[in-house]
């Protein structure tokens, strides 16, 4: 039997990247970074991107891969940028790949995890976790929207999220 597509959505800073690094250890399935495979295609950072073409253009690009990877063989965990979802077009694309986990996480907690990244270029302004707070109450009804499984990971080991993940994928086939 084929196995599911898992996709792991939420903010920036709610552990996507490490949530999928250690599920694909221990489902034996690759992990892939829809922001790390843009930069490979483009040829430089998500932030380059942003600066040089804009944000409309680098959610078009989200847009065009998630497509591709809606055609290619199941059996795999993405991890997908902060804003993917916010596009009615990209949910619809989003829910056809896979199951949708959404790692729901507090400000706060965003903001101490990224306080010092500089590579995150919707963080570089004057009040961070001011940004932090607005752009998760405009993401908060396209990630819920989209997700088939919700977790509050604030208080969560990397061992608990992944284990409750794969409890909600045995209890779905």
């Amino acid at each position: 039997m084929e196995q599911q597509n898992l996709v792991l959505i939420g903010f920036m800073g709610s552990g996507k990247t490490s949530v999928g690094i250690k599920l694909s250890y221990r489902l034996r399935m690759p992990v892939e970074d829809t922001d790390k495979l843009i930069e490979r295609r483009e040829g430089c950072s998500v932030s380059d991107i942003f600066r040089e073409k804009g944000e409309a253009y680098f959610r078009q690009l989200e847009t065009e891969l998630l497509r591709e990877l809606g055609e290619s063989k199941a059996g795999k965990i993405y991890s997908v940028g902060g804003g993917t979802p916010v596009r009615p077009e990209n949910r619809e694309l989003l829910k056809k790949l896979g199951m949708v986990v959404y790692l729901r996480v507090r400000p706060e907690t965003v903001y101490e995890r990224l306080k010092g990244d500089k590579t995150r270029p919707l963080l570089q302004c004057e009040d961070p976790l001011g940004k932090i707070k607005a752009l998760m109450q405009d993401r908060k009804a396209a990630y819920e929207e989209t997700a088939d499984m919700i977790l509050d990971v604030d208080a969560m080991t990397l061992e608990q999220i992944q284990g409750s993940i794969i409890m909600k994928m045995v209890s779905q086939r």
